[in-house]
């Protein structure tokens, strides 16, 4: 692959229409005699550098380019008529740099050419001239990917010059029909049509891998096991990361051939795709170790072990409650790793919160910790409410405050007497939050309900 030309160095070229040659000087890297002068740079929007196809690094397109500069590639550039007098759209003198060669061409090929009218009749490297093909634009267009090209043929070659454009030229110019109007137009629809070309394949790009982020983003949210179960599951799930569908928040329910239904309920702290993985990597493991009779104590310690080995960083952390539901529905195990405590719901008694007395410690922050099991009895008929704080810690309207654990309990039991239940009031429910914080949480929000009725 060709080696870029840095962009600090001044380029020999001749520029055509523009200002009087200068004399020449020969050495080690001018390959030829004929008398070159500096190209100017290109003018480039302040606080903004752009590269060879007029875009700036961070992708966005540029403006329009001023102050167009065309590489004709001709092996006789001096002879030809079409040199001079070619005007871009303000009617600027569009600054032709001539080569009559690839290698030469390879050269002059700087950040601001904006153009290549390049002679199909040239041979490409290690092909004869009379070979009939299109090496040498395929050539180019490998050795300029970016930039906008126009083929040039003779008028009795017009078939090669359509092929060309089929190849990935912008347009063909027939040589005995050129003059500097045509040229001019031609090179300001090229750059342009070229412009749109990249605008419209990046956008394209964009959309693919927006698709296949979200088709892989949904594989990897739960789908809950309760076959065989008479508890009802909602769930609702918001990623604080702008246009994601996974977030570093992560839950999940199954039951067991014994009949006990287990629901977990997590939070890896930070944002971003890193965090997201590792909460899918969690749930998975917490899934596969739930399935195979760990509970508890052991079920914790052995997350944390997964954890620590699988996180980016020493520093990473990650709260999680867990609950193990008896198969008679009425009473269940709790175990809380620096998570808040799950809100239970029954008829006839206000919604509270669980006992969190014996929350251990997050995941990841303390080797060889322990995390209690706190026996829970539930009634005949309940629901019970995991979430994350990310529903608890958007902010109360202009005020600052949080909304925290004693507001969110309130809300519940407010939409409760409404009659909203299951999926109808975690969607409510979420809604309510976001518009108390006036607008978008910028935390992930995860919020499990299991019901049991009578």
């Amino acid at each position: 692959m060709p080696v870029p030309v840095p962009r600090q160095r001044a380029v020999p070229a001749v520029e055509g229409g523009q200002a009087p040659a200068t004399a020449p000087h020969p050495g080690p890297a001018q390959d030829s005699s004929e008398t070159r002068t500096t190209a100017p740079r290109a003018v480039r929007p302040p606080g903004k550098t752009t590269d060879r196809a007029g875009t700036v690094p961070d992708g966005t397109e540029a403006t329009a380019p001023t102050n167009l500069t065309l590489l004709l590639i001709e092996s006789d550039p001096g002879g030809s008529p079409i040199v001079p007098a070619v005007l871009d759209q303000s009617g600027e003198p569009i600054r032709v740099r001539t080569a009559r060669n690839l290698t030469e061409a390879e050269r002059l090929l700087t950040d601001d050419v904006h153009c290549i009218l390049l002679d199909l009749a040239l041979p490409a490297p290690g092909r004869t001239a009379d070979d009939g093909g299109l090496a040498v634009l395929k050539h180019v267009l490998q050795l300029a990917p970016r930039h906008a090209v126009l083929a040039l043929t003779g008028a009795d070659d017009a078939g090669r010059g359509a092929e060309a454009v089929r190849v990935g030229a912008q347009d063909y110019l027939v040589r005995d029909e050129l003059d500097g109007r045509l040229l001019s137009r031609a090179v300001r629809y090229a750059v342009e049509r070229k412009r749109s070309d990249s605008a419209e394949r990046r956008l394209a790009e964009g959309r693919v891998r927006a698709q296949e982020n979200r088709r892989l983003e949904r594989g990897l949210l739960p789908t809950p096991l309760l076959e065989g179960s008479s508890l009802r599951f909602a769930a609702r799930y918001r990623p604080g990361r702008s246009r994601a569908l996974l977030g570093g928040d992560f839950y999940d329910v199954v039951r067991t051939p014994d009949g006990t239904v287990h629901a977990m309920i997590g939070d890896v702290c930070g944002h971003g795709p890193d965090e997201a993985a590792l909460g899918v990597e969690l749930r998975i493991a917490w899934r596969a170790l739930t399935l195979a009779g760990l509970c508890g104590d052991r079920l914790l310690s052995t997350l944390q072990q997964v954890l620590e080995h699988e996180r980016p960083d020493d520093e990473i952390f990650a709260t999680l409650c867990a609950v193990d539901i008896a198969p008679d529905g009425r009473r269940a195990g709790l175990s809380l790793a620096g998570h808040p405590s799950p809100l239970l719901a029954r008829p006839g008694h206000p919604a509270r919160l669980l006992p969190y007395d014996n929350n251990g410690p997050a995941l990841g922050l303390l080797p060889g910790a322990r995390w209690p099991r706190t026996q829970v009895e539930l009634g005949a008929e309940w629901s019970l409410m995991l979430y994350t704080d990310g529903l608890i810690e958007g902010r109360v309207g202009d005020t600052g405050e949080r909304l925290g654990q004693d507001g969110m309990v309130e809300m519940i039991r407010r939409r409760l007497a409404e009659g909203l239940r299951g999926e109808a009031l975690l969607r409510t429910a979420v809604r309510e939050v976001r518009e108390l914080n006036g607008g978008e949480l910028t935390d992930d929000v995860a919020v499990v309900l299991l019901d049991r009725a009578v």
